[in-house]
């Protein structure tokens, strides 16, 4: 029967299988799609996405994370399962954005079910790329292009040579920047060089320019609001600090601690190896220089949901979507952060089960 389904709605969606590839031909390749970025440009508002905060309440986003369902599994019960999961998340927290922390879905039909899903709300969302994006599908372009077009997701291609989907949203309030969201992509894998010139391979992260793109805004936000705006970034592979911060806590890289609640180093559970780059990019030494970003999001490993400190950024696990790939009972839901009229904002599970 999934099979039949599966058929059926293959034919139906041919016209959007098909798009992302004309409009490579189009245009002659992918380079018309990213914008043209110097960190000698003066920055702007125009430059990022707004949305405006209701004045007479917090500003709520719902983060989904790790979808990834593949193509056969969307017209079985594990997809029905996956999309009444949010439709119930959408109907508890009543969001004013929709986020996605990458790994969105691992199949052509997948990503287009997920993306229709959605973009019915008529909520905005913004998705960041995975690791896993660019797999069991046409290609990471054609999943990027789809997000892209889609009516109301607020996805950009972003500067070249960064990856697919490095741009940002400012939520304002009365007309001015209470808070910025960073929307990045940590790519795929990457071989490192260490100090000792060997070779590694590893989960890949943000690039140096990614870095210097960050600054540049940070800086620019900065000027206009007159102030240190507090922002978040949003991103698939956790930082290195992630797992230096769990051990520094608990003196272990041993998953399977179930941190104690309220406890000043962790709340939360660790139920599989932090999944990081293998060396560190210096990101968050740049977050805490610069002041603006307290608190980092991060899918990717999906029995993980902790937040922990880390030199006055919180570093948090968002929760695991669905039943796509492989998954925890009673770690499933969504993340809900809510962000004040100071711009401040706090996140927390909102676990959604049989």
């Amino acid at each position: 029967m999934a099979t039949l389904k599966l058929i059926s709605a293959f034919f139906l969606s041919l016209f959007q299988i098909l798009t992302p590839v004309a409009a490579l031909v189009v245009n002659f390749g992918e380079s018309n799609f990213f914008d043209e970025w110097s960190v000698t440009d003066k920055f702007t508002v125009n430059y990022c996405a707004e949305i405006e905060k209701n004045p007479d309440e917090d500003f709520i986003i719902l983060n989904l994370s790790d979808v990834q369902l593949k193509d056969e599994l969307v017209y079985d019960e594990k997809g029905e399962k996956t999309a009444e999961m949010i439709d119930n998340l959408v109907k508890e927290t009543e969001p004013d954005l929709i986020t996605l922390t990458g790994d969105n879905a691992w199949g052509t039909m997948a990503y287009i079910e997920l993306i229709r899903q959605i973009d019915a709300y008529g909520i905005p969302w913004a998705p960041v790329m995975g690791n896993h994006d660019g797999q069991c599908l046409i290609n990471e372009f054609w999943a990027a292009y789809l997000l892209f077009k889609a009516e109301n997701c607020l996805f950009k291609f972003g500067p070249e040579n960064m990856g697919y989907g490095n741009y940002i949203i400012n939520i304002t309030e009365s007309g001015k920047i209470i808070h910025t969201l960073f929307m990045v992509d940590t790519h795929n894998n990457a071989e490192f060089t260490l100090e000792d010139g060997s070779t590694v391979s590893g989960y890949d992260h943000l690039w140096d320019n990614q870095i210097e793109w960050y600054k540049w805004a940070v800086n620019g936000i900065s000027e206009i609001a007159g102030k240190t705006v507090e922002s978040s970034v949003f991103m698939h592979i956790p930082v290195y600090e992630y797992k230096d911060a769990w051990i520094k806590a608990y003196g272990s890289n041993e998953p399977g601690t179930l941190a104690p609640e309220f406890a000043p180093e962790a709340i939360g559970v660790r139920g599989e190896d932090i999944c990081c780059s293998p060396v560190n990019n210096g990101f968050t030494t740049v977050c805490k220089e610069l002041g603006s970003t307290k608190n980092i999001f991060a899918g990717h490993d999906h029995a993980n949901n902790f937040q922990i400190y880390h030199e006055g950024i919180r570093l948090n696990y968002t929760l695991k979507t669905g039943y796509g790939a492989y998954y925890t009972d009673g770690l499933m839901g969504g993340t809900v952060i809510s962000i004040d009229s100071d711009g401040a904002a706090y996140a927390e599970h909102c676990y959604m089960s049989d």
